[in-house]
């Protein structure tokens, strides 16, 4: 998966690298391939060749590219290599930047930065998996697929896309035979979710990653389904239904010691910000998980497009960068 910020947050989204340079590591681009048209993959390495981080199913990446703009891309390469990662990244022609600077501009042998691995979409273990896939949502669960069948837990993909020639990967998943069904719109039409899905799980987890239509649909068709069985990552985020008007409210940093005021037209983020408490962010739409932040006491008024219900209603961490306060004081873990 590859999220391509909004004009607006091009700025902001290079600051990961400057505030927090310690976090940041070089890696040398060791090879770009085109895997279908308009994605390409990036093989990624240590210039020294030394190890990389472990990472498991359903990670990303933040990707500082020379330009400036930092980018998150899944990881979808093999996990137990652990010199290099593979990354695909879609050109984007309504994007801002990222996706056009790596295809028309980012070339072997440059460097660009990495931040994390990080993890908001891990395998939960289930008796059977259905993986739904639009475009370019099958980087983050071709991982997934390779980790079912080494387990040898029951499996199925459906896999949509605009035509056969733009979907990546159908000659990884090729050998895996009729457990792949492969659906181009142009031949096929819009996905049959309710062919798939069915009224009650009954022992299945499904992981979807796509452009927002789809998985606005399979929500709607999972909607009664227990929390925990249906797992999404957007590529934007999702419209929230606010109930209430945004408010001021205090915050307290229990470590710092520490009590600031977040007006009601300021973010937490910022507020954290100008106050001088360094918070590592980056998509500052509530999708990559970097701003990730312990809740001590309060509750949190949730508007990223990443916790599921049974995380938010536990309200022990929050993602700062967009979401506020149900409570007038909030106490967190800086």
């Amino acid at each position: 998966m590859a999220i391509d910020m909004p004009a607006a947050d091009a700025p902001s989204a290079s600051r990961p690298a400057a505030a927090n340079p310690s976090s940041v590591t070089d890696l040398l681009v060791a090879a770009k391939t085109p895997v279908s048209d308009g994605v390409v993959t990036l093989t990624l390495a240590r210039p020294d060749g030394g190890r990389l981080p472990d990472w498991a199913p359903g990670a990303h990446i933040d990707l500082v590219l020379p330009n400036g703009l930092t980018r998150q891309y899944s990881l979808c390469g093999d996990r137990w290599d652990a010199r290099t990662y593979r990354i695909g990244v879609l050109r984007e022609p309504a994007g801002r930047g990222g996706s056009a600077f790596v295809h028309e501009e980012l070339e072997t042998g440059d460097l660009a930065g990495l931040g994390g691995p990080r993890n908001n979409f891990r395998l939960a273990p289930a008796e059977r998996y259905l993986f739904v896939a639009g475009g370019i949502g099958i980087t983050p669960l071709l991982p997934m697929i390779v980790q079912a069948e080494m387990l040898g837990v029951e499996w199925r993909l459906l896999y949509g896309g605009r035509t056969r020639s733009s979907m990546a990967f159908l000659d990884e998943l090729a050998p895996y035979g009729d457990k792949v069904t492969v659906c181009p719109e142009d031949e096929h039409g819009l996905l049959e979710l309710d062919a798939w899905l069915p009224e009650t799980p009954d022992g299945m987890k499904v992981y979807c990653c796509g452009p927002g239509p789809l998985l606005d649909a399979v929500e709607r068709r999972c909607a009664a389904w227990p929390p925990g069985c249906l797992r999404t990552e957007r590529f934007v985020a999702a419209d929230q239904d606010m109930t209430s008007a945004d408010t001021s409210f205090e915050v307290e940093l229990r470590r710092s010691g520490r009590t600031l005021s977040v007006a009601r037209d300021q973010s937490l983020l910022q507020a954290l910000g100008d106050a001088g408490v360094p918070v590592l962010s980056s998509c500052r739409q509530g999708l990559c998980g970097t701003c990730e932040t312990t809740v001590l006491d309060g509750v949190p008024d949730h508007r990223d497009s990443l916790l599921d219900e049974t995380e938010r209603a536990a309200g022990d961490c929050m993602f700062v960068c967009v979401s506020r306060s149900n409570s007038p004081r909030l106490v967190l873990d800086l």
